[in-house]
């Protein structure tokens, strides 16, 4: 009789700290990190931005350029938009990569890799023919992607390096157009942290940038 108290009494104990946790793991937890997700609902619903219709065009986090195919615009076709960094790419053979999501895969090719020279050579290359500018004015982000592979944000001297071209195609100012650059450009994190950063998809929706495949409403 007494190991059968004993055993009831361990079983009950095991329950109730059973209980406990799975309140405190199984629903505290979990409602405790949606709570603290809502403090910022923009960056926890992946920050998507939209065009003048309302349609998603693409997320203010993901710099997938929206005008590049394979490195480059079509022949023949206007550039009216920012271009982000250079993406990963998961050929060894590709200096540029398609803009979709396996372009945040690695290239795997190191500071000694002559086929990462060649590729940054032909990314100054493209850069410079489609900006009209020296090759030597074109700056280190325009040829290198970020660690992320989809960075969506370019510094400012990539930013002023494509204002004329971008100025020109949309029929707009230069001074305009740099204004649009300046209020999507964000400072050192805490004012210390890091370089000053151009948002490209923020500022390419400014500029009138639209979703292709989208029905308003």
């Amino acid at each position: 009789m007494r190991f059968v108290h004993s055993f009831l009494r361990q079983m009950l104990a095991g329950f109730a700290v059973l209980a406990v946790f799975t309140a405190i793991l199984g629903v505290g937890y979990p409602v405790a990190v949606w709570a603290i997700s809502r403090i910022d609902t923009q960056s926890a619903e992946g920050s998507p931005l939209r065009d003048a219709d309302g349609c998603v065009v693409g997320s203010a986090l993901i710099g997938v350029d929206p005008q590049v195919a394979d490195g480059q615009v079509a022949d023949g076709q206007p550039d009216p938009y920012f271009h982000a960094r250079v993406t990963g790419s998961v050929a060894d053979d590709d200096a540029f990569a398609p803009g979709d999501p396996s372009a945040a895969l690695p290239t795997n090719q190191g500071p000694s890799s002559e086929v990462l020279t060649t590729f940054v050579e032909q990314r100054r290359a493209a850069v410079a023919d489609r900006e009209n500018v020296d090759p030597s004015q074109v700056p280190v982000d325009a040829v290198t992607g970020s660690g992320s592979g989809i960075d969506p944000d370019i510094s400012p001297a990539y930013a002023a390096l494509q204002v004329p071209r971008v100025a020109q195609v949309n029929g707009m100012s230069v001074d305009d157009v740099e204004a649009l650059v300046r209020d999507y450009t964000d400072g050192p994190q805490y004012g210390v942290l890091g370089a000053a950063a151009v948002n490209v998809p923020q500022l390419n929706v400014a500029l009138g940038l639209t979703a292709p495949h989208c029905s308003p409403g």
